[in-house]
């Protein structure tokens, strides 16, 4: 599933052609994905000038003009495309519509943004903006991991009750949101700290360390236009990079990347996921 450096990137390559601008058309190929979309999405939609788009965790939310707001989550497979941008930041003429291209915005510009999601577990809804943070998918959201409200002492606090790993708690979209499994097996690398290691254990220092860590590496990742693993491209239709960058995560049984150090990545397996770490770098 995408996380928040992919969404990110996504966010940004939509910009420039759909903020200020109107849909004019919208194109509503089935009745749900994951949930059913609203009623009548197509003509609400349909008229409305985009005002700004923004990110909460993992999910884009572009404000309109009519006082509500469209909220789309790519899912484990979703893809949002941009073809024909008048801006000449997108070569790609409108192509033939696909099997799974289940949601068409005509903008006014010219340009056309295609959501394809074979899987379906995308979703897409429309609420009040004002109402917005208190919407059924994000109203428990943890704080923004890029924002002024994480800091050491907020992770400090929700850590000292944590009984479970380190990597479960940081997993927990309650208490930050946005990170997923690739992002906190880096994070938890760089900052040398075992994914075993039990959350009330970590230190205030750590805590702290760890606040500063989990924005380099999401910078890093979002610099990087996020990595792409299986379905994630670009609204251009290119690839991400940060994947080259891995230190830790898809690396078993190779060597360690700290200099000197003589051991191998090992994978366990966590509340259903998989951990990546060095065993003698990571304590």
């Amino acid at each position: 599933m995408p996380e928040l450096p992919e969404v990110e990137t996504v966010r940004r390559g939509l910009a420039p052609v759909m903020e200020g601008q109107v849909i004019v058309h919208a194109t509503i190929n089935r009745p749900d994905l994951r949930r059913p979309f609203p009623h009548d999405m197509a003509a609400r939609l349909a008229g409305q000038r985009v005002l700004v788009l923004r990110r909460r965790s993992k999910y884009i939310l572009a404000d309109l003009a009519s006082g509500e707001t469209l909220l789309i989550h790519l899912g484990m497979s979703g893809r949002i495309l941009v073809s024909d941008d008048p801006l000449g930041q997108f070569a790609h003429a409108h192509a033939s519509s696909e099997r799974h291209d289940h949601v068409v915005l005509d903008m006014a510009n010219g340009a056309r943004i295609t959501f394809n999601d074979p899987r379906r577990f995308g979703a897409m809804d429309l609420m009040p903006t004002q109402d917005a943070e208190a919407h059924p998918l994000l109203a428990r959201l943890g704080p923004e991991p890029l924002g002024n409200s994480f800091d050491g002492p907020y992770l400090t606090a929700a850590l000292r009750s944590r009984n479970t790993p380190i990597k479960s708690a940081l997993l927990d979209q309650h208490i930050l949101a946005g990170l997923g499994n690739i992002y906190v097996c880096e994070t938890l690398y760089r900052a040398r700290i075992s994914p075993r290691r039990r959350a009330r254990n970590i230190s205030a220092a750590r805590a702290a360390a760890l606040v500063a860590i989990i924005r380099e590496v999401l910078t890093d990742a979002i610099e990087a236009g996020g990595s792409s693993l299986r379905d994630f491209r670009h609204a251009d239709g290119e690839l991400g990079y940060f994947q080259h960058s891995f230190a830790v995560y898809g690396r078993e049984g190779e060597p360690c990347h700290s200099p000197g150090c003589p051991s191998r990545i090992v994978r366990i397996v966590q509340s259903g996921r998989s951990s990546f770490y060095c065993p003698l770098c990571q304590r």
